[in-house]
């Protein structure tokens, strides 16, 4: 089994570096038609013909495409991530601190999605066809509905404006900054906004395959045995249904580390994604590709222990890997 799980996790590996390859050939082009001169905007508009010739050699901006990203494949491989054009800083520097953020604030949706989305399913699925039922699917089908820039502009108004009881920006108070407490205060209303649509997507996943498990004979057979139906539901019915929900979490933290940018921004919470912002209004193409990057390491990644933990619950996927 161990030899299978070692070779299995091989040619995941080397998939994954398939995809990263992959994504970083389309980022490197989609940026090459991104309309504008980051050189001409980092000198600014008096900036003379002679001045943006040298800096974009000096760069190696005026060699083919193809060498271009040769050279900047070449600089990835040694951890090279280049300069930032509009900063003059290198770009490691910027990205890890913003990233490491991004995670936290992905990290605590995710912790919700998993605390909400999934006991909401299982009782959904235990009450098919009740009014818990329907009034949970409708609600989560106006969930996975909402736009996220409406959704944290509502939370805003509710939970800052009116009631005061949470902050609306940051990720410390600026005045008196705390620690773990005073972070906690203000992730709440980012984590939970950008938990509102994966939270009702594995809710409605959930149920979905809580039903199929709670329908197959051996539970019949547990429950003419006289076993208790909420060891039923949570050990028995809960354990096969886990490979699928499993999958569909990884899935989601995809859609976590994508959507986030959108509530850096209305919440000024110190991510990539407000970064990423920030460097597309810019033309900052060096931040703008290594973000990208990041964001489809951290995700392929997630995705490939979401499959191990798959392939560790299911001995249907365990023989399908040998």
């Amino acid at each position: 089994m161990a030899a299978l799980m070692v070779g299995y996790l091989a040619r995941r590996a080397g998939s994954m570096i398939l995809v990263l390859l992959g994504v970083s050939v389309l980022v490197f082009l989609i940026m090459q038609l991104v309309p504008g001169d980051p050189v001409r905007t980092m000198l600014g508009p008096t900036a003379t013909a002679e001045s943006i010739a040298a800096v974009r050699a000096d760069l190696g901006l005026d060699q083919p495409l193809v060498q271009q990203y040769v050279s900047y494949l070449g600089g990835l491989v040694q951890g090279d991530l280049n300069t930032s054009l509009t900063m003059a800083q290198p770009v490691a520097e910027i990205v890890f601190p913003k990233l490491g953020n991004t995670i936290i604030l992905a990290a605590g949706a995710l912790v919700i999605c998993l605390v909400i989305g999934v006991p909401l399913g299982v009782l959904a699925a235990t009450r098919q066809y009740s009014l818990f039922d329907r009034g949970a699917m409708f609600l989560s089908l106006a969930g996975a509905s909402v736009p996220v820039y409406w959704a944290a502009l509502v939370v805003i108004s509710v939970f800052a404006l009116e009631l005061g009881w949470l902050p609306t920006s940051g990720m410390y108070d600026v005045r008196e900054p705390g620690g773990l407490g005073d972070l906690l205060r203000h992730l709440v209303l980012p984590a939970a906004t950008a938990a509102v649509v994966p939270t009702a997507v594995i809710a409605r996943l959930t149920r979905s395959v809580m039903v199929e498990a709670l329908q197959q004979d051996h539970i019949r057979m547990l429950r003419a045995n006289g076993v208790p139906e909420r060891q039923i539901v949570w050990k028995h019915a809960l354990r096969n249904a886990l490979p699928p929900i499993v999958n569909i979490v990884g899935l989601q933290v995809g859609y976590l580390l994508g959507g986030v940018i959108f509530i850096e921004v209305v919440f000024s919470w110190p991510g990539l994604g407000g970064q990423l912002y920030t460097s597309i209004t810019s033309n900052d193409m060096p931040i703008i590709q290594a973000g990208v990057l990041f964001i489809a390491l951290v995700f392929v990644v997630v995705n490939l222990i979401a499959d191990i933990v798959v392939a560790l619950l299911d001995p249907r996927t365990r023989e399908a890997v040998g």
